[in-house]
């Protein structure tokens, strides 16, 4: 079973405890932070990737529900609370489950296991998506022209500002285009971003030393670094395909 990575926010310390006990008892989830504010949560939602966001729903300043609004892409949500007037609001916003307090062991174990259901549909949903209605390539235009792009044919993509280097074997496209609107054209079973100015073909890597990754192109070794924020999720692609 895949690694659930979490973080929780809570602006009561108890809670928060009773949390981080639960989670003890369950091999595949694993609090990675623990927040006291939404402000606090939403900082470190901009900067590191996160699995599960567990997140009580009255809190100063900023509560739980605002916060999930604010959040471009939000990982799966279990809102907790005292209150079971927000339930129909939490539900709106697509949460996983909403835990009202104080809530047993068993009821945050199920809650878990909803995660994990709706991790494994959304993955396999992906997967469909990708294989029975992508094709496998893209138009990029570059030198005036419209220029096709097959993923099995790309290395490496270098952002330079307002433009990206797309490595292939034998050369390399220079298209006005983002990093970020490359990525999303991208599929993500292919293709992963390592760095603030790298994506990778995965299928292309050939090792990994230190906070780097090591290609093969044409018989020559290019070194691509691994970004601080990236470094946990191309780990754990690599593990998860360790013999």
């Amino acid at each position: 079973m895949k690694e659930i990575k979490a973080i929780v926010v809570d602006d009561e310390p108890l809670a928060l405890e009773v949390i981080e006990n639960y989670s003890n008892k369950i091999p595949s989830l694993s609090i990675i932070k623990q927040c006291h504010s939404a402000m606090e949560a939403a900082e470190e939602l901009s900067k590191s990737n996160y699995d599960l966001l567990i997140l009580d729903i009255q809190m100063p300043q900023i509560t739980g529900i605002e916060l999930v609004k604010s959040l471009t892409h939000p990982p799966h949500i279990i809102f907790t609370t005292a209150h079971s007037d927000f339930a129909v609001e939490g539900f709106d916003l697509n949460a996983v489950d909403f835990l009202l307090k104080p809530f047993t062991f068993d009821r945050f174990l199920k809650a878990i296991q909803k995660v994990n259901q709706r991790a494994t549909e959304t993955q396999r949903s992906n997967t469909e998506d990708t294989n029975d209605s992508d094709p496998p390539f893209i138009y990029v235009k570059a030198d005036k022209k419209l220029t096709k792009v097959n993923f099995d044919d790309i290395y490496y993509i270098e952002g330079l500002k307002d433009y990206v280097i797309i490595k292939r074997a034998k050369d390399r496209i220079v298209t006005l285009q983002t990093m970020k609107g490359l990525e999303k054209k991208l599929p993500s079973n292919l293709f992963m971003r390592v760095h603030r100015s790298y994506i990778l073909a995965l299928d292309k890597i050939e090792a990994v030393v230190g906070n780097s990754v090591e290609l093969n192109i044409s018989g020559e070794k290019k070194s691509i670094p691994i970004g601080k924020n990236y470094r946990d999720e191309i780990l754990q692609v690599i593990n998860e395909n360790r013999l």
